[in-house]
């Protein structure tokens, strides 16, 4: 019997639709065997599948079970599938309701006792999803409240692979999704009202913020960059809903957010020695510094080539103001 699934992953900033298709082909040897262009991370899926299913009571099926992950063409990561496989297997074996899931997203880790836990991502997958037009995003009790922060489908928060099973099949009413969380209250940082002196450089500090633009500042060490960096973020203006909930996006894929809204402008100071990977994100297709200080401010101290190569060893700081995560 052929049964498919729905869920997400990340690439980037955004999330990305995955068909989760099961066949288990009868009378043929026992073998489980996910394709796809699957990492290690998803190959590694198979025996917290399996596990799983049979700790939640259910059979996992003697014949040979293959998995798709569609398009077949990309490559994916990550452990989020383990949900949306263990059900598109247990539909394909007739022990839950197809079409019940697949009408909805399925989002979280399996545990080898069944049950769910946390993905990053999951306020992005939930936005995705009510694009979709699917009728309910599934997830772990502890990422709920992060995907009800999008407001575009219901949310439905299942403590086990066997509670997830009876609430698509009616069986069992789902807990209440938790009412998105209000916006954290931020350390306001340093306060460009303590700073004596630099008339100019404050000044060019209150254009940059009221107008959005990048700002460069040159100079020896010790003359008050990285002082007056620090107090950029305190006079720009407080984030729009919109953006606020971009920042929290970003912040929740990077796996940097603690459930919460964001409320102020994250301010980010990679260190100098820091790679162009960890600046503008790598291979892994993770957010960079420069996408975590997405509406906001990133600090960051180059080496100027010309000063190094008269051996003055100076330095150039940069204080952007980072208007796009694109």
């Amino acid at each position: 019997m052929l049964a498919h699934a729905v869920s997400y992953w990340i690439r980037g900033v955004d999330a990305r639709r995955i068909d989760v298709e099961a066949h288990v082909v009868p009378k043929t040897l026992p073998g489980f065997a996910v394709v796809g262009l699957a990492d290690r991370a998803v190959q590694e899926a198979r025996q917290r599948v399996l596990s799983g299913i049979v700790a939640a009571s259910f059979t996992f099926p003697d014949d040979r079970v293959i998995v798709n992950l569609a398009p077949a063409r990309e490559p994916k990561q990550g452990s989020g599938f383990d949900l949306a496989i263990a059900l598109a297997v247990l539909a394909a074996t007739g022990q839950a309701q197809p079409t019940s899931i697949a009408r909805v997203a399925a989002a979280a880790e399996l545990g080898l006792d069944g049950r769910l836990r946390p993905v990053a991502g999951t306020l992005a997958m939930a936005e995705a999803a009510g694009r979709a037009g699917l009728q309910a995003l599934l997830v772990a009790p502890e990422n709920a409240a992060e995907a009800a922060m999008a407001e575009s489908l219901p949310v439905i928060p299942a403590f086990d692979l066997y509670e997830a099973v009876q609430i698509l099949a009616g069986r069992a009413d789902p807990a209440p999704a938790p009412a998105p969380p209000p916006p954290r209250d931020l350390d306001p940082g340093p306060d460009l009202a303590e700073v004596r002196g630099q008339a100019a450089a404050r000044r060019v500090l209150e254009i940059a913020a009221a107008g959005g633009h990048d700002l460069l500042m040159v100079g020896p060490p010790g003359s008050g960059k990285t002082m007056l960096a620090r107090r950029l973020p305190g006079i720009m203006p407080p984030p729009t809903p919109a953006e606020r909930l971009e920042i929290t996006r970003i912040h929740s894929i990077a796996g940097v957010l603690d459930g919460q809204v964001a409320a102020g402008r994250p301010f980010r100071a990679p260190h100098h020695s820091a790679s162009a990977a960890a600046i503008v994100g790598g291979a892994s297709l993770r957010p960079g510094e420069v996408t975590l200080a997405h509406a906001s401010v990133r600090e960051e101290r180059l080496r100027d080539p010309r000063q190094i190569s008269r051996g003055a060893g100076a330095c150039v700081w940069r204080a952007a103001r980072v208007g796009s995560c694109q």
